[in-house]
C-alpha cells in the first residue's frame, strides 16, 4: 500500500525527471508533478517535460503560472535596488526557485499530500531554496530530496533513466539549463575550473544568436521604477522582459560568469545568459542617477546589496525584506522616464536618459562650464570652508 502522495517540484530535466520514478519505487509514493512557469520556457519544453513525466508513470501533470509571482515579489525589487551579485550576476535563479518552492508546497497543502520533494543536490544553493520555503509553508509534510540525500551523478541518473525507458540527450548530461524570466543560467565542465574560459558555444545553449544582426536603438519607458514600454508599446513587465531577452539573444549580449560564494560555503562558479536583466539594470540605474539625490541612492544600494544577499541565501521570509522592499518602492517615486540602449551584435550601451523630474536641469548650470546659482567668489568660499577638516586634522601635531 502507498505511503500517500508526493507532489514533486517538476522542471522536466535530467534531475526531476529521475525523482519520478525512484520516489516510487523507494520510497513507496505515488508521486504527482508540478511544474512553475518561471518565465524561460518555450511551448516545446512544456511538451516535452509532460511528455516525460507521463512516460515515467506521472497520470496527469500539473503547470502553474508563476511569472507574475516572480516579478511582484523579487524581479521589481532587483530592478529598483540594481541588484548585481559580485557586481555582474543579476541573480537569475534565487527568485525563481523560491516561487517554484512555494507554489508547490501550497499546491501540497491543498492536495492534503503526504510529502514533497525536489531535485536539488547537495553542493549547489537551490537545495536550501527548496528546503527553506517547504519547511515554512507545508510544515507538516514529509520532505524527500532523493539525488541529495543519494549523492546520485549525472551519468548515474541517465543511466537509471534508460532503465525505465527513457534516454536523456548527452548534453542533458554534461550541462546543467535553468531558463527562467531573469535569466539563464548553464553549468558544467568550463564552469567547474576558475582558470577555464567558458566558449561561445556554453553560451549558445540558452539559445541561438545572429551575428548578422544590425545596431539599433531601443528605447525603454519605466514608470515609477517599472519597466512599461519598449519602442513605445505598452507591454506588462513580464511580456517585456520576455521580448528583451528574445532580443538580446539574438544580438549575444548580456553573457557573462560569475565565481562566487555558495550558501553552503564554498566558491562556485556559472555562466548566465541574462539580457534583459542586465539591459534594464543598467538603464533603470542611469535613469535614477537623473532623478535621485545622491544620499537617496547612496543609502538604497547599502540595503538593496543586503537584499539581494538575503534572497541569494534563500532566506526571503526573513521580515526585514519586507521593511527594505517599502524602502524600496518609495525611493522609485520620481522613477520614471526614458531611456535608449544603443544595440549591437555582442555589445550594448545606455544612450541618452529623459526624465519630468530631471534634476539636472539648466537653470543650475553646466557641469564644468557656466554656472548661474553661485557666484566666483561663493565657489572660492564653498571650497575653503569644505577643506577645513582636512585642513585641520593635518595640521595636528605640526
Amino acid at each position: 500500500m502507498s505511503n500517500g502522495t508526493c507532489i514533486l517540484a517538476y522542471s522536466g530535466g535530467l534531475d526531476t525527471s529521475f525523482c519520478i520514478p525512484f520516489i516510487r519505487e523507494e520510497y513507496d509514493y505515488t508521486v504527482e508533478t508540478v511544474m512553475i512557469d518561471t518565465g524561460g520556457f518555450t511551448a516545446e519544453d512544456f511538451k516535452r517535460a509532460e511528455e516525460r513525466a507521463r512516460k515515467l508513470g506521472v497520470s496527469k501533470p500539473v503547470v502553474l503560472d508563476g511569472k507574475s509571482e516572480v516579478f511582484n515579489r523579487f524581479v521589481k525589487f532587483m530592478l529598483f535596488g540594481n541588484v548585481m551579485r559580485g557586481g555582474v550576476y543579476p541573480l537569475c535563479v534565487a527568485a525563481e526557485r523560491v516561487v517554484q518552492a512555494s507554489m508547490v508546497a501550497e499546491y501540497a497543502v491543498k492536495r492534503n499530500a503526504a510529502a514533497v520533494a525536489h531535485g536539488s543536490t547537495g553542493a549547489g544553493n537551490d537545495q536550501v531554496r527548496f528546503d527553506v520555503a517547504m519547511n515554512v509553508l507545508a510544515p507538516g509534510l514529509r520532505m524527500l530530496a532523493p539525488v541529495r540525500e543519494h549523492s546520485f551523478t549525472r551519468a548515474q541518473e541517465t543511466e537509471y533513466l534508460a532503465k525505465h525507458g527513457l534516454e536523456i540527450p548527452a548534453k542533458t548530461t554534461q550541462y546543467s539549463i535553468n531558463a527562467g524570466m531573469w535569466g539563464t543560467t548553464i553549468g558544467g565542465k568550463e564552469t567547474h575550473d576558475s582558470a577555464t574560459t567558458v566558449p561561445d558555444e556554453v553560451f549558445e545553449l540558452a539559445g541561438a544568436s545572429d551575428p548578422a544582426s544590425k545596431p539599433r536603438t531601443l528605447k525603454i519607458t519605466f514608470e515609477q521604477g517599472v519597466p512599461v514600454k519598449l519602442d513605445g508599446e505598452k507591454l506588462s513587465p513580464e511580456a517585456l522582459i520576455e521580448k528583451l531577452n528574445s532580443l538580446g539573444i539574438k544580438y549575444a549580449v548580456g553573457r557573462g560568469v560569475h565565481l562566487g560564494d555558495t550558501i553552503v560555503g564554498i566558491k562556485g562558479r556559472v555562466a548566465f545568459v541574462a539580457p534583459a536583466a542586465l539591459m534594464l539594470i543598467s538603464a533603470h540605474r542611469e535613469l535614477e542617477k537623473l532623478v535621485l539625490t545622491k544620499w537617496q541612492r547612496f543609502w538604497k544600494d547599502h540595503v538593496a546589496d543586503f537584499w539581494g544577499t538575503m534572497i541569494h541565501e534563500g532566506q526571503p521570509f526573513d521580515p526585514a525584506l519586507r521593511d527594505i522592499e517599502a524602502m524600496l518602492s518609495h525611493s522609485q517615486q520620481r522613477v520614471s522616464g526614458e531611456v535608449s540602449i544603443e544595440l549591437k551584435y555582442g555589445s550594448f550601451r545606455v544612450g541618452g536618459v529623459a526624465s519630468p523630474h530631471s534634476l539636472m536641469s539648466a537653470a543650475a548650470g553646466k557641469y564644468g562650464e557656466e554656472f548661474s546659482l553661485w557666484s566666483g567668489q561663493d565657489a572660492a568660499g564653498f571650497g575653503k570652508i569644505i577643506s577645513i577638516p582636512s585642513k585641520l586634522y593635518g595640521n595636528v601635531g605640526k
